[in-house]
């Protein structure tokens, strides 16, 4: 069935293969019911948290003034949506999730390789968020039960405590993600804004933050930290930009996915990281220091009212960001290893299981640790994935799968036992090349530019590959 654009494929015959789920299944065009504004919901949700309110203290600490480090953050947002909304294109259009789109360009059985290392990352993020927001819970304990501070135990449990919120929200699946970020994106614009009032009726003004002058002598210092930085800006969402066929195959249109995005994205990111400098600005005024942590600024005010309503708002923000960001694709691409064994449920469950294991502690230990090494080298794993995806879907394929060998062994997609080796090169060559600044010091740059270098040097050599491939 096609309808304005939309492909509805019907999979009849179908039920036992070993690569099907209802899970993974196509949504069928009655499914697509997600407008603009619930695009663009999912993501103020996922945009308005904590690490975005943050995101321009590690930029300022690293030598920025107050624009630059807003400067770099909103042309990362607008770089990275480019693949974003490109990659989107597969999924409104024939209503399937990020793993299954992969399938046509690594594989059916290859295509777990792409997925599992997004899942990674997913599962790295699920424990960031779910530490944050574990230790904003346990401030709205201690406020309620002042004893709590002296447990030692209690910012632990506290995560614990939101760790299991987030597993309530797996287990009621993807409409209830849907109902969650469509109410709660005003209600965290608000709540927002309402903190940037507080901060200039505070003291009159935004404060000295935003009239220090940035550290860096010449444009070369300034180029040598924005750059790293950039690519940093650019990979906080490079992992969205890869599993965004997840949300978008419940589009309906391909102006709404992109529409949906620009509104929601840029704008967004932008607004929310300049919230957390003026606010961070007024509290030098206010308390003799930079807070940028909002959970600690919090722990100053007196009145209970306005504090128990901003952890609230501050523990909403995290849960939308953490359940569609981080538990959509790895469920998804957890299922995808074994459709007839792994649930979306079953998926989310490993998802924040791992999310524990990975230490989300350790990769929030300090801003050059967490924009320089998280960030930054993950995207030089995403980005050849982009790059190869967009190659094959655009430039190889023309826009035209054939959706029912995506779900079969031995079809258009099967290639050499399920694996499309040329793939797998093209991505090996641009994580290589993006990766070996870490190894060669010479070779630094190629690390700073990690997504963008991994992203060119994958699409290259894939469109060579199978443009030699087609020619046979």
């Amino acid at each position: 069935m096609k309808k304005n654009g939309l492909i509805e494929t019907d999979l009849d015959g179908l039920q036992d293969s070993p690569l099907l789920n209802n899970d993974l299944a196509p949504t069928k065009i009655s499914e697509r019911s997600w407008g603009t504004y619930h695009i663009a919901a999912l993501w103020i949700g996922m945009s308005v948290c904590i690490p975005t309110y943050m995101l321009a203290s590690g930029l300022i600490a690293g030598g920025m003034n107050w624009w630059q480090a807003l400067l770099t953050i909103a042309l990362g947002n607008v770089i990275v949506l480019l693949p974003m909304i490109l990659n989107a294109h597969a999924g409104t259009k024939y209503g399937i999730p990020f793993p299954i789109l992969a399938r046509a360009a690594f594989g059916t059985i290859g295509s777990n390789i792409p997925a599992l290392l997004r899942a990674v990352v997913a599962c790295g993020w699920f424990g960031i968020q779910a530490w944050i927001g574990g230790q904003a819970f346990n401030s709205l304990i201690v406020l309620l039960l002042p004893s709590w501070a002296f447990f030692s135990w209690g910012p632990y449990i506290g995560f614990l405590i939101f760790w299991a919120m987030n597993v309530y929200f797996i287990v009621k699946g993807t409409e209830s993600i849907k109902w969650l970020e469509a109410l709660a994106a005003p209600f965290l614009i608000v709540m927002g804004l309402a903190l940037l009032l507080w901060a200039y009726m505070a003291i009159g003004s935004f404060g000295p933050m935003l009239e220090q002058p940035g550290k860096f002598n010449t444009f070369g210092e300034f180029w040598h930290f924005f750059i790293p930085s950039l690519t940093g800006m650019v990979g906080f969402w490079a992992t969205l930009s890869l599993n965004i066929p997840d949300f978008t195959r419940y589009a309906k249109s391909q102006k709404a996915q992109m529409l949906g995005q620009a509104l929601g994205l840029p704008p967004t990111m932008a607004l929310f990281a300049f919230i957390g400098v003026a606010v961070t600005s007024a509290t030098v005024v206010l308390y003799g220091e930079a807070i940028w942590d909002p959970v600690v600024l919090l722990s100053k005010f007196h009145n209970p009212f306005v504090v128990i309503l901003s952890i609230v708002s501050l523990l909403v923000a995290t849960l939308t960001t953490n359940i569609a960001a981080n538990v959509v694709s790895p469920a998804n691409d957890f299922a995808n290893m074994s459709p007839k064994h792994i649930s979306f449920v079953k998926g989310g469950l490993i998802t924040a299981v791992t999310g524990i294991i990975m230490m989300p502690w350790k990769l929030l230990s300090d801003y050059s640790a967490y924009i320089f090494g998280w960030l930054v080298g993950y995207s030089g794993f995403l980005g050849p994935i982009a790059g190869v995806l967009i190659c094959d879907y655009f430039i190889i394929r023309k826009k035209e799968l054939l959706v029912r060998d995506l779900y079969i062994r031995g079809g258009a997609y099967e290639y050499t036992n399920g694996f499309n080796l040329k793939a797998i090169a093209a991505l090996v060559a641009g994580v290589i090349v993006a990766l070996v600044g870490v190894f060669v010091q010479p070779l630094r740059f190629l690390y700073d530019y990690a997504w963008f270098v991994g992203f060119f040097v994958a699409f290259v050599v894939y469109y060579l590959l199978m443009r030699k491939e087609k020619s046979k």
